[in-house]
């Protein structure tokens, strides 16, 4: 925890991923609710068939879902969504005209009475 998700379209071609990944664990790190930055997990998804609107052609989205345990306050969450909007939006290529992309970022809470972590060496 957190768990980080990137999920993205597959009309997004070449995006830096791993520098975005390393801007975002980063800035999650510094924050105070980070104990460890080892808990931080990232990952990126594609969605292989989606749809924007009506259509997939000239459109894409990037949604990043952060999973934290339950409990904190809107402003701790609205800190996560902005650091992790900013690590993005560090390493964002520009797309012109012919695509239009939504970036979005969302916090969701973990249920602390179901989730289970065992560290396995």
């Amino acid at each position: 925890m957190p768990h980080i998700v990137i999920e993205y379209t597959p009309n997004l071609t070449n995006l830096p991923f791993n520098a975005m990944l390393d801007a975002v664990t980063r800035r999650l790190a510094e924050s105070t609710e980070v104990q460890d930055e080892a808990d931080l997990k990232a990952r990126v998804v594609c969605a292989d068939h989606f749809r924007v609107g009506q259509e997939n052609s000239g459109r894409g989205f990037i949604h990043v879902t952060i999973r934290i345990m339950a409990g904190r306050n809107a402003q701790a969450k609205q800190d996560f969504s902005q650091r992790v909007t900013d690590g993005m939006l560090e390493h964002m290529p520009k797309f012109g005209e012919e695509m239009t992309v939504h970036l979005s970022v969302e916090v969701v809470d973990i249920e602390r009475e179901s989730y289970r972590k065992v560290k396995l060496s």
